[in-house]
C-alpha cells in the first residue's frame, strides 16, 4: 500500500512565529497560504505544515499520489483503495470517504495512542 507524501501538520497560535522558528532550523517555505492561515515548509524530503485555526492537536499526513515534492505521481492508490484496506485489516476509521466517489477524498483515522492520522487525496 502506497500512503503518497508524507508530512507533520502542525496546530499553531502564531504563523509568523513559527515560520521563523522553522526557517532558524533550515526549512524554506515550499507554499503560503497564510491568508487562508496555513502554510507549508521543507527542508530535505521532510514537510511540516503549520495550520492556524483549522483543527485541535497536530497529526500525521500522507497525500496519495503525490511524491515529497507534491509532484503528481504516474502510479499510487486511491484513498478509497486504502480505506478498504485498512477496513478490511479491522481499523477503525473517524472519516470515511464515499467509496463510489472519485477524485480528491480524505479518510482520518487514530493509531493506538490516540495520534490523528490523515490521509488526503488531492487529485483524481
Amino acid at each position: 500500500m502506497q500512503l503518497g507524501a508524507f508530512s507533520i501538520s502542525l496546530s499553531v497560535k502564531d504563523l509568523k512565529a513559527s515560520q521563523s522558528f522553522y526557517e532558524a532550523l533550515g526549512f524554506i517555505t515550499m507554499g503560503d497560504y497564510s491568508d487562508q492561515g496555513w502554510m507549508m515548509l521543507k527542508n530535505g524530503d521532510t514537510i511540516i505544515g503549520l495550520f492556524k485555526g483549522m483543527f485541535e492537536g497536530n497529526m500525521l499526513t500522507f497525500n496519495p499520489g503525490w511524491d515529497q515534492n507534491a509532484q503528481n505521481l504516474d502510479d499510487f492508490d486511491d484513498v478509497r483503495v486504502i480505506q478498504n484496506h485498512l477496513k478490511k485489516a479491522g481499523i477503525e476509521l473517524s472519516e470515511e470517504a464515499d467509496p463510489d466517489s472519485k477524485g480528491p477524498a480524505h479518510i482520518t483515522l487514530k493509531d493506538p495512542d490516540g495520534n490523528v492520522i490523515l490521509i488526503d487525496q488531492h487529485r483524481s
